[in-house]
């Protein structure tokens, strides 16, 4: 472990764990590193969500309803 200064104990499925020890061992990576790399990609996801959240905040809101009529005026359903 490089630079980490907090342990926890993580408890995985079965097969999940037999996975990750197999691309463990094949990538030269240590799981450690893999579930890092994998939190951060969720956390960077969520803010790309949350980003693109906000740039449409200001967008006008439509009902489902109106949606649905407006598919049904324009022929496409």
């Amino acid at each position: 472990m490089s630079n980490l200064s907090k342990r926890s104990t993580v408890y995985f499925e079965e097969d999940l764990h037999n996975a990750l020890k197999i691309k463990s061992v094949t990538t030269n990576q240590s799981v450690s590193s893999m579930v890092n790399d994998a939190v951060r990609y969720l956390l960077s996801e969520d803010q790309q969500d949350i980003s693109a959240f906000n740039e449409r905040a200001d967008e006008e809101v439509i009902s489902y309803e109106s949606l649905l009529d407006d598919l049904k005026t324009h022929g496409k359903i």
